[in-house]
């Protein structure tokens, strides 16, 4: 009984911008930004998948950055602007690397997709990727075990306007 009040006693409010929508959170200090969004904000896109921040599953974007939402408190957070798998589309259209893993056939399990794309869409945003070699490199983080890395790379290759 007295964890319970302890927890109660010990939640600390938290501001996120969450796909463009202002959230206030109550959070115990050591809940996770992946554990937020999906226990708490039911924005269950984001993926649990090692837990260790080993295979990229829970990529999310924070103010613009690629993070593994598994490794990062969301109290560390407070005041940023975190984008999920969910607000990438506008206006009832897709976002251009969410169209192109559909064009591409860039999935097969769907499991690892939407923290490919959150981290596809963070690498856009970076610039550093010129060619198949450096976004194979810069995607490493990103694990699938279906071995769809070659739709993957050809999916963020025509997000960027490349052949």
């Amino acid at each position: 009984m007295a964890d319970a009040a302890n927890q109660i006693a010990n939640r600390i409010p938290t501001n996120l911008v969450v796909n463009g929508v202002g959230r206030t959170l109550d959070l115990v200090p050591w809940t996770t930004l992946l554990d937020a969004l999906r226990d708490h904000l039911g924005l269950t896109g984001t993926k649990k998948g090692c837990d260790h921040g080993q295979c990229g599953a829970c990529t999310v974007l924070v103010d613009g950055r690629r993070v593994n939402s598994c490794l990062t408190l969301a109290v560390m957070k407070d005041g940023a602007e975190i984008t999920t798998v969910e607000g990438l589309a506008r206006d009832g259209a897709l976002h251009p690397l969410q169209q192109a893993f559909i064009d591409h056939d860039a999935f097969q399990c769907g499991y690892c997709t939407p923290g490919q794309i959150c981290s596809a869409t963070g690498l856009l945003a970076e610039g550093h990727a010129s060619d198949a070699d450096e976004i194979r490199e810069l995607m490493s983080g990103n694990l699938c075990r279906c071995g769809a890395y070659p739709n993957i790379v050809a999916a963020i290759q025509q997000a960027m306007g490349q052949p």
